[in-house]
């Protein structure tokens, strides 16, 4: 059994952003609520339709995109 594709990317939902599950909590957002001090629990407190899996998922996410394999700088 495969796993549910928790990270979504639809034109119709949020503006394209990349999402949770299809709902309207884009991955930013979490991010932005983790970097400001919320735990995992807090989030799944506050939004019910969330699950843990979600959340790791996010941070899978961003991790994913942070990986560079170098950053050049752009001429001024």
């Amino acid at each position: 059994m495969s796993k549910p594709l928790r990270i979504t990317i639809d034109p119709a939902v949020c503006h394209g952003k990349p999402c949770i599950r299809g709902l309207r909590y884009p991955v930013e957002n979490v991010l932005e609520w983790l970097a400001s001090g919320m735990s995992i629990e807090d989030i799944l407190a506050d939004y019910a339709d969330l699950e843990r899996d979600d959340i790791l998922a996010v941070l899978d996410f961003a991790a994913k995109l942070a990986h560079t394999k170098r950053i050049d700088r752009l001429a001024a």
